[in-house]
């Protein structure tokens, strides 16, 4: 049984994905500490790194080759201060040294020791080999980003199979079906049954401390997306839109931090145009940032991060401006429940089941939220799920130019204004009357993401990424 705790689902990290940035980050500190344990880190003369399938197609747009060498620095990414990152990346690449978890100089020429392989290795799309030469011997490692930051090794049938097993749940959940069985038997809301899960890891107070935590970088990422102009890297000359859209919305209230800009929010008239104005404000905002390689919340990939936040501030801006810390966690409880069903039953890795798996998922997830809180029962809530991700099937993934920038940011304005509908559907639905289940449309999810061309899963081969032409932007 995997148990997945919801702070697997909503991890902290450096944009702009999870699979190709942050999972990659995490591999290399992972492989760092296989070094210490085979007593071979303090022998290490060079290294190189291979980059293959999916994280070689997109891997300079979504950053992978900068992500390996911060992560092979020993940098957190919940921690590193995001002003550094350049100055780091650059000394690197000018100096050709790499300092090897802050303990020992290397030398390392990112250009020829980072090597991208189109090739795609057989488990999973986004594959790479650390190999460290020791006295003229090789010894690799191979890794696998399966989405949402999640790192594995061994080669098992699906990638959805390999997962960190964290010890047994009171109420372990494989599926919806179990999940609504516990809700009925009980006689609780979702978020009360995986609460309990929850305090089988750790007691109360470390989980609203991490919820806090979670909370705040989701706040102050909106906030950095809203009062940051200019232009995103990459090459497509891709302007910031939140900054302009913030200051047509939120015209000239003072406040001097991110919790001062929500309450100033809650307290501004908001005319009903305005409602998607704003839910898509905070949406492209943290996207903005997550594409410029700043902090956000992987939720649950970083490619999706904007939606749920979105959908989140619109429930304390719009439904309950009384809201506080307690819907907050309630909210984030159901949302990283509904995301590890979706990893157990299907994929949230773009690059084995497209979009889909990213903003689909991050769709049901903060539909899910939502509906709790407006009083959904715990069938409705699960219905709004479904209803979001079965409008989402089958959307591909095709970053142009491999940058998480165009169509994605906007692609979580779309997700959170399909999460907020799909809610208004659920509550308004007899589960009696409802036609597919939650754990149909999972299947069907992976059915599709097997059955999607290879070109439209983060390669960088179709759709749009092939369409529009470079040279124009």
């Amino acid at each position: 049984m995997e148990c997945i705790s919801v702070f697997d689902m909503l991890k902290i990290g450096i944009g702009p994905s999870s699979s190709h940035t942050l999972g990659p980050w995490r591999a290399a500190e992972r492989w760092i500490i296989e070094l210490k344990e085979a007593q071979l880190f303090h022998k290490v003369e060079t290294i190189k790194v291979d980059l293959y399938g999916s994280l070689s197609l997109t891997g300079k747009g979504h950053a992978t080759d900068l992500a390996v060498m911060l992560g092979l620095t020993g940098a957190d990414p919940e921690t590193i201060p995001v002003a550094s990152i350049n100055t780091r990346i650059t000394t690197i690449q000018s100096e050709h040294i790499l300092n090897l978890n802050g303990e020992k100089n290397i030398k390392f020429n990112p250009e020829t020791d980072i090597i991208f392989d189109r090739t795609f290795l057989p488990f999973h799309a986004n594959g790479m080999m650390f190999t460290a030469i020791i006295a003229g011997k090789d010894y690799p490692s191979t890794f696998y980003s399966i989405g949402g930051g999640f790192v594995v090794k061994e080669a098992l049938i699906h990638a959805k199979e390999n997962i960190e097993i964290h010890k047994t749940f009171p109420f372990p959940i494989a599926n919806a079906s179990e999940l609504s069985a516990y809700c009925i038997s009980e006689n609780k809301r979702i978020s009360d049954i995986v609460l309990e899960n929850e305090k089988s890891l750790r007691n109360e107070k470390a989980i609203d401390f991490e919820f806090s935590r979670v909370w705040q970088t989701m706040l102050e990422c909106m906030y950095i997306g809203c009062h940051t102009e200019g232009t995103l890297p990459g090459g497509l000359n891709v302007r910031r839109r939140a900054y302009d859209m913030h200051k047509k919305l939120q015209g000239e209230l003072p406040y001097n931090n991110p919790q001062e800009w929500l309450e100033t929010i809650r307290h501004t008239e908001v005319k009903f145009r305005q409602i998607l104005k704003w839910v898509s404000c905070f949406a492209l905002s943290v996207n903005e940032v997550n594409a410029s390689l700043g902090r956000v919340v992987t939720a649950p990939t970083n490619g999706s991060a904007g939606v749920i936040p979105a959908v989140l501030m619109y429930y304390l801006v719009i439904e309950n401006h009384k809201a506080g810390f307690k819907e907050i966690k309630q909210f984030l409880l159901v949302a990283g429940e509904i995301g590890s069903l979706f990893k157990k039953g299907a994929t949230i890795s773009a690059a084995m089941g497209g979009c889909q798996a990213e903003i689909g998922v991050s769709s049901a997830m903060a539909a899910a939220g939502l509906c709790e809180l407006l009083g959904g029962s715990p069938e409705q809530v699960m219905i709004a799920a479904e209803i979001a991700m079965e409008h989402h099937l089958g959307l591909t993934c095709d970053p142009i130019g491999g940058l998480v920038q165009v169509p994605c940011i906007e692609r979580n304005s779309m997700g959170a204004i399909k999460a907020i509908n799909a809610t208004e559907l659920a509550l308004e639905t007899d589960p009696k009357n409802a036609k597919v289940p939650l754990d149909k449309v999972i299947d069907t999810m992976w059915e599709t993401a097997k059955d999607m061309n290879t070109k439209y899963k983060e390669t960088s081969e179709g759709g749009l990424a092939v369409r529009v032409n470079l040279a124009d932007c």
